[in-house]
């Protein structure tokens, strides 16, 4: 029982990580209400920044990538209990999260800034909405199983873990990864594109478009129904085809990332 209790308080730690990368996260790419934000310091030399900064990004990409693939969870819970293993994940990505906006360089200059106040209002708007639509993607999908709370919670009282039905309520009937949709809104949506936002814009959205590849084809080879999923499903855009209203099976390694 100490064990388990164990598991449950660390996973309560991860999940308060997780949120206070999260919160961070609001102002880093806000610059507002945060000690340091994506553009706050003393302007280096560029090519300084710029290796520094991807260096950052590429840490957080291996890490987020390599610690969701199935072949690394199952040797990974070899050494760790599976009941923690995803509170591990979130622990992992939130970490490389504070340490990237801790060490992040800003590389100044302007790419656009736009002056007309209802263009301003309009981009804060989205990047508002973009932060909303994240975390309804994460409750759609069931928030505390993401994050590793359920879990250890299953853990606590004995029983056995099961991994939550796959169904596709909401925006998962429109996109298949309206969790990533919410992202490119937040890192595209500003007033004022510097040179270090576009880099970690740029950057991240090729992460994005990179790791759906990666998932999508882990889903195929393990879940044959992702197939019709994904044929009648766009996956970023909403429109491009026939929303899906049929349920199918919730694949253990979809939205890890």
């Amino acid at each position: 029982m100490v064990g388990r209790i164990t598991a449950f308080m660390y996973g309560i730690l991860c999940y308060l990580a997780f949120l206070a990368s999260f919160l961070y996260a609001v102002g880093f790419l806000g610059n507002f209400g945060v000690p340091k934000g994506i553009d706050s310091g003393r302007v280096t030399g560029f090519a300084e920044a710029l290796l520094i900064d991807a260096a950052l990004l590429g840490l957080f990409a291996v890490q987020h990538s390599l610690m969701a693939r199935q072949w690394f969870k199952k040797a990974w819970t070899r050494i760790v209990p599976a009941s923690v293993e995803r509170s591990t994940y979130v622990l992992f990505s939130s970490v490389a999260l504070l340490v990237l906006f801790w060490k992040w360089e800003p590389i100044g200059g302007v790419i656009w800034n736009v002056e007309n106040s209802v263009g301003r209002i309009t981009l804060w708007m989205l990047y508002a909405i973009g932060w909303l639509v994240v975390l309804i993607a994460t409750f759609l999908i069931n928030h505390f199983d993401l994050f590793g709370l359920r879990q250890v919670w299953c853990s606590l009282l004995g029983r056995e873990y099961k991994a939550p039905a796959f169904r596709t309520p909401g925006l998962y009937r429109y996109v298949r990864h309206p969790l990533y949709v919410g992202w490119l809104m937040v890192f595209w949506s500003t007033p004022e594109m510097t040179a270090a936002h576009l880099v970690f814009a740029l950057a991240t959205t090729g992460y994005i478009l990179a790791a759906i590849q990666l998932e999508e084809r882990e889903l195929m080879r393990i879940h044959a129904e992702y197939a019709e999923y994904r044929r009648r499903v766009p996956m970023l855009v909403p429109g491009a085809s026939k929303p899906i209203t049929a349920e199918i099976r919730r694949p253990a390694a979809n939205q890890a990332s």
